[in-house]
Parts: C-alpha cells; sequence; structure tokens
C-alpha cells in the first residue's frame, strides 16, 4: 500500500477510490459520500455487510446541507459542546441518503479533530467512512498498522497522520423520545446527559 500525499489522496478520492485516512481516533477507510459507486467498493473492499450502516465525516456544520439530515435542538446542542470531537450523532434522513451507506432512515454524522483530515475533507466533500483494522482485530492507530492489513492491496493508498490515540467515538442516537448511547466510547453517557438530560429508557423505536 503506497503512502500518498494530501494532493494524491485528494485526487484518488475525486477518481472514486478508496483511502485510508488517519481521523482523531483512528485509522479508516473512507470513500466519498456523494459518489455512490464509491461507497459501494468500500462495502466490498472492507467485505462489511450492506446492512451494516457506515458513519460520515464532516469538516463543518456547512456540510450538513449535503445530507439531508433532521438537525435538531439536541443535534445542535451536541455539536456545540463535542465538535470537532470524538462523538457520532445519529439523526433521522431521508431514505435515499440512509440506504447509500447501508441505513434505513437514519444518518450517522461526525465532524472530527483531525487538520489533515478537515484538509481533505473540504476538498473532497464529507466522507462515508469504516474503521482499518480486520474484523476482530485493534484499530489501526498509525499508518505502518493500515499497510500491514490484508486487504491493503484494494485501496489507493494511506495518507499519513501520524499517530491516533486509539479511543474510538462514542455514538449516540437521537429518537423522538430522547437520547440513546449506542457506543461507548471516548465522550462518557454523564457528559452527554449534562447536555441533554437522561438517557431514553426502555425500546424509544
Amino acid at each position: 500500500m503506497n503512502v500518498l500525499s494530501h494532493e494524491e489522496a485528494v485526487a484518488a478520492l475525486r477518481r472514486g477510490d478508496v483511502v485510508a485516512v488517519p481521523t482523531d481516533t483512528v485509522y479508516g477507510v473512507a470513500a466519498r459520500f456523494l459518489d455512490a459507486a464509491a461507497v459501494r467498493r468500500l462495502f466490498e473492499v472492507k467485505r462489511r455487510p450492506a446492512e451494516v450502516a457506515l458513519p460520515v465525516l464532516i469538516e463543518s456544520l456547512h456540510s450538513l446541507a449535503a445530507l439531508e439530515v433532521d438537525w435538531s435542538e439536541q443535534a445542535r446542542a451536541l455539536a456545540t459542546a463535542f465538535w470537532p470531537g470524538p462523538l457520532t450523532i445519529v439523526v433521522g434522513t431521508t431514505a435515499a441518503t440512509a440506504a447509500r451507506v447501508g441505513a434505513t432512515h437514519t444518518l450517522g454524522v461526525r465532524w472530527p479533530r483531525h487538520p489533515q483530515l478537515a484538509a481533505l475533507i473540504a476538498e473532497c466533500g464529507p466522507l462515508a467512512v469504516t474503521s482499518a483494522n480486520e474484523h476482530g482485530r485493534p484499530p489501526c492507530t498509525n499508518a505502518d498498522a493500515v499497510r500491514a492489513v490484508a486487504w491493503g492491496a484494494r485501496v489507493a493508498g494511506v495518507l499519513d497522520g501520524g499517530e491516533c490515540d486509539g479511543a474510538v467515538s462514542s455514538v449516540v442516537e437521537l429518537t423522538a423520545s430522547g437520547w440513546r448511547l449506542r457506543r461507548r466510547g471516548a465522550v462518557s453517557p454523564d457528559a452527554i446527559a449534562a447536555i441533554l438530560g437522561p438517557e431514553a429508557r426502555g425500546d424509544d423505536h
């Protein structure tokens, strides 16, 4: 797997390739969200089931317009408190937008704190991502670990952004009944509750 310059990574993503990228948490593999064929290729590269939804990374709140998401006051409050940072916010969107990343009516969105990644998204638009590690293996926290994965030959290369901290993002889903923590990570449930109040209990779907 080649190590790519910023310019090479931009060119690869724009032509529909899959590229390994650093984030503020772990390395991921990414494709341009607005390129449906590239997103399908991303699923194929990772052999990820089509129904296991991918999150989308943005580089500013202005990127939300392209995602057609339901951006509630709750979402706005979380973004103000924790973005850019390691919190994925799952909100409602159109069926067509959700289907692009393997979901049905929601989209997980995150604004990561990583300058090289932000510069990449600024030029290429929002990126659909999945972790760069092989299933069941520890996260990749540097470019060398990414280059060692078995499927590495199927991506255009890796943008070397140095060492990541390895702490996965927290995932919170917003619903009509409140919020639910879908994955524990760098942002604690108590920190989320301090913004939104207590977590919803029971089946709120």
